[in-house]
């Protein structure tokens, strides 16, 4: 069998190149929830500052679960663990519905210390008594709550249905700590 050499195909002059045009990237629509802007910024705002009230009540959670001592120390060290394994979890959620919102959340110390409720209180490094710990934590839940009524009265307003929900689940879960911890000081 002869063997037939294939004639290599003619290309289109070399000198001819294809310019792709620039491609841009589109640019994001403006967020339309159903939500005006004012109310947006306003149910972020306050979202803001429940999750600074709520991050500072994790620290102060996680701090007296390191440094509880005496006779209920089995039983605190584990009830701050569960309190304090619980508020981090929650603290996405906040933040994410922020951004949802279209606005930054807040995330720094300097940040948290200018927006929260709850007042930092010195004085509990050194053998802190367990009963003031649980008061400053019962306190502190309160507090939370507190802020968490005043947003989900301008969200309910605004008809945000997912930020009323998400502050409802958190204050039923506030309300449940402060009385766990309240009832351990009567």
């Amino acid at each position: 069998m002869a063997k037939t050499k294939s004639k290599p195909a003619k290309s289109k002059s070399s000198t001819q190149s294809v310019v792709a045009p620039i491609a841009t990237a589109p640019t994001a629509p403006n967020i339309d929830i159903g939500i005006s802007t004012g109310d947006r910024k306003k149910i972020a705002d306050g979202l803001s500052r429940f999750l600074a009230d709520s991050y500072t009540l994790y620290l102060k959670t996680h701090n007296f679960h390191w440094n509880v001592t005496g006779a209920m120390f089995n039983s605190l060290h584990i009830m701050f663990e569960t309190q304090y394994t619980e508020q981090w979890a929650a603290l996405d959620e906040v933040a994410e519905r922020i951004r949802a919102l279209g606005f930054n959340a807040p995330g720094s110390y300097r940040e948290f210390v200018g927006l929260t409720s709850i007042a930092e209180e010195p004085g509990l490094t050194d053998s802190a008594d367990w009963r003031e710990m649980v008061r400053q934590l019962t306190v502190g839940n309160e507090a939370v709550c507190r802020t968490a009524r005043k947003v989900l009265k301008v969200a309910d307003d605004a008809g945000d249905d997912p930020s009323v929900d998400l502050l409802t689940q958190r204050l039923q879960i506030h309300e449940k700590y402060a009385w766990m911890l309240r009832s351990l000081l009567q």
